[in-house]
């Protein structure tokens, strides 16, 4: 399900390989006789009937989604009771099989040496076992570039304190929609236990243009009031400036409150247009949102643990490097037509070689 969706310009292709400029659709029309005309506009009729009936197809996976939502959510809430130490998982429960066990069994066999020599050394002095899985959810905000790109050290000591993410589906009959959710336990900086973001979705053709229609997309969200406990809003930060009057002559400092980088922005979303009209740098912050906050449904909340380990991050960087041999390929495609038409010219009594089939754009 796409998040943000971009419009690709297509070109038609000339029986020579060569596209000499994108031909609109109307132009194409134009020069069709009329009685095909009229057949082409029957299958349009077509497409739109098909367009609506794909609408309805996404709105039962949204309601299949929500009913599945359901049945995980209870294996989440054990996730939320070891992350948190709520509940201590049960030997069985611990039981997994690695690929590298012999190596974390070598590894530990090594680790086991070292302590003993380390507590041969130190005094025996009593140590409390961690709760739970200390900074988990602030590990995952470190390690995914999508998020660390909006973390500040700041914020750190604040995300500690983050005991779940959640995704809640809207209910039937509603407006199409899904709500993060971010459970705080008690902390000196706000006095929220539970932060919202609401991302409202789209899912039926535009009645101006019906054939742009892929599938839900979101097209707006709503964050939340954070209660901030005095001086610890980390929004916002404090500056001194010195102000000179022009007729004494004499300074003052003031003091003004502007806004600061932090991840808690996050709740304070840029708000789209009602009628479409938005400057280009908040159109880009509004489709980065989008973007964070689809990523927060399909890949961090489902797979936090992954994320935590590293191993979800593997499997991203494998499929952008499957994308960047792909486009190394082309790109060395281009260069042996280019040699080929070098030499051409330099033998000019070989046969010129057809030009190469254009791609569409």
């Amino acid at each position: 399900m796409d998040a943000v969706k971009g419009k690709g310009d297509h070109g038609i292709q000339n029986p020579g390989g060569q596209v000499d400029r994108p031909v609109g659709s109307h132009f194409l029309e134009s020069m069709l006789p009329k009685v095909v005309k009229r057949r082409v506009h029957a299958l349009k009729r077509l497409q739109v009937q098909c367009a609506n009936i794909e609408a309805k197809f996404y709105e039962e996976v949204h309601e299949l989604e929500r009913k599945y939502a359901a049945l995980y959510q209870p294996l989440f809430d054990k996730r939320r009771d070891f992350v948190t130490g709520t509940v201590e998982p049960t030997e069985e429960e611990c039981e997994w099989h690695s690929d590298r066990e012999e190596e974390e069994e070598l590894a530990e066999e090594v680790k086991e040496k070292a302590a003993i020599e380390d507590a041969k050394k130190e005094e025996a002095v009593p140590r409390e076992d961690p709760k739970g899985i200390p900074e988990f959810w602030l590990t995952i905000f470190k390690s995914v570039d999508m998020l660390s790109d909006m973390l500040q050290e700041h914020d750190e000591p604040i995300l500690k304190h983050l005991k779940d993410i959640q995704v809640k589906f809207s209910e039937p009959g509603q407006p199409m929609s899904f709500t993060l959710e971010f459970h705080f336990e008690s902390n000196g900086y706000f006095n929220n236990a539970v932060l919202t973001k609401v991302y409202k979705m789209k899912s039926e053709p535009d009645a101006s243009e019906p054939f742009s229609f892929e599938g839900p997309e979101i097209i707006d969200c709503e964050g939340c009031q954070i209660d901030w406990i005095k001086g610890k809003d980390v929004t916002v930060k404090t500056i001194k400036k010195k102000q000179k009057h022009k007729g004494r002559g004499t300074v003052r400092t003031v003091t003004k409150q502007v806004p600061n980088d932090s991840f808690f922005n996050f709740f304070n979303p840029v708000k789209a247009s009602p009628d479409g009209e938005m400057d280009e740098d908040s159109e880009f912050t509004l489709a980065q949102d989008f973007e964070t906050g689809h990523f927060f449904r399909e890949r961090i909340v489902p797979r936090a643990v992954l994320y935590f380990t590293g191993e979800a991050l593997e499997d991203d960087e494998s499929f952008d490097e499957e994308e960047l041999e792909e486009g190394d390929e082309e790109e060395q495609d281009d260069e042996d037509d280019d040699d080929d038409d070098d030499d051409g010219e330099l033998e000019p009594k070989k046969e010129q070689p057809q030009p190469a089939e254009c791609k569409q754009q």
